[in-house]
């Protein structure tokens, strides 16, 4: 999501206020259990251990949705890559990529894919826009990030 909104943008990527954030992730190699595991249990980083985090291999429906990069980043013909699903509540600086090459699995391509508002409603997410494509938020939407908001001020003067 892109706001000139300095509020809403610290509201929504702020560690503290635990918005889960799903990154679709393009690696170097082919993500094993233990690895996966890893991912969700937490890794160092830094001389801290992260969060627990979901981790999972995407499906080949939702690769089918991903556009290829034009140019790409980097041809590599010869080492097999795979696309995972990880799911953050943190957002330390560049984690997601220090969290892969720690268990062995370096970053090639990163797209942050949604964030939960954390309302009871869906995600605020990229699906169904193409590479380039973008949205305004719906009224709906709209609503609902007021109401988060709001939520935060009353928090602070509570």
């Amino acid at each position: 999501m892109l706001t000139d909104n300095g509020r809403m943008q610290q509201r929504l990527t702020d560690p503290r206020f635990g918005h889960w954030r799903q990154y679709w992730v393009q690696v170097e190699g082919y993500a094993n259990d233990s690895q996966l595991d890893q991912l969700q249990l937490g890794v160092m980083i830094q001389g801290r251990l992260t969060r627990p985090a979901k981790a999972r291999v995407l499906s080949d429906h939702e690769k089918q949705t991903i556009s290829d990069r034009n140019p790409p980043i980097r041809e590599r013909r010869s080492i097999p890559t795979c696309w995972l699903c990880l799911e953050l509540r943190e957002g330390r600086n560049r984690q997601v990529r220090r969290m892969t090459a720690a268990v062995g699995l370096p970053t090639l391509r990163l797209i942050r894919y949604s964030i939960d508002l954390m309302d009871g409603d869906t995600t605020l997410s990229l699906k169904g826009l193409s590479a380039g494509m973008w949205r305004e938020v719906t009224s709906a939407e709209d609503q609902r990030l007021q109401r988060l908001l709001s939520r935060s001020a009353t928090h602070r003067s509570g």
